[in-house]
């Protein structure tokens, strides 16, 4: 019963996925993605794949945080989601280069401050 109570309260780690599809068509459609990109790099994320950016978060409240830089950041076109998962999940992915299997990504074993 008490880890409900933990998961209802907000303190569980979680990683924030952004995946994107931006235009790039025109020299003003590359900036705004430029633009895009480096506030999500500005704000702690790091590249997956291209379009596809992560970032850990200690806690729901922080997930919610980085939404509202995310939704401030967003360029007048194109098509941005988010989704939070818990790290345990995250850390369930696979990862194949080629046909070999890389080490995914694992929580940090630290304590982040913000």
């Amino acid at each position: 019963m008490p880890r409900k109570k933990y998961a209802e309260s907000g303190y569980v780690a979680m990683y924030l996925l952004v995946y994107f599809d931006l235009p790039v068509k025109t020299k003003k459609d590359r900036k705004e993605y430029a633009l895009f990109r480096k506030a999500l790099l500005k704000d702690g994320f790091t590249m997956l794949q291209y379009s596809v950016y992560s970032r850990y978060c200690a806690d729901n409240r922080v997930v919610e945080r980085h939404k509202k830089r995310i939704r401030e950041a967003l360029p007048p076109k194109g098509d941005v989601k988010t989704m939070a998962v818990t790290s345990k999940i995250y850390e369930k992915m696979e990862n194949f280069v080629g046909r070999k299997e890389v080490e995914g990504a694992k929580a940090p074993d630290v304590c982040t401050f913000y």
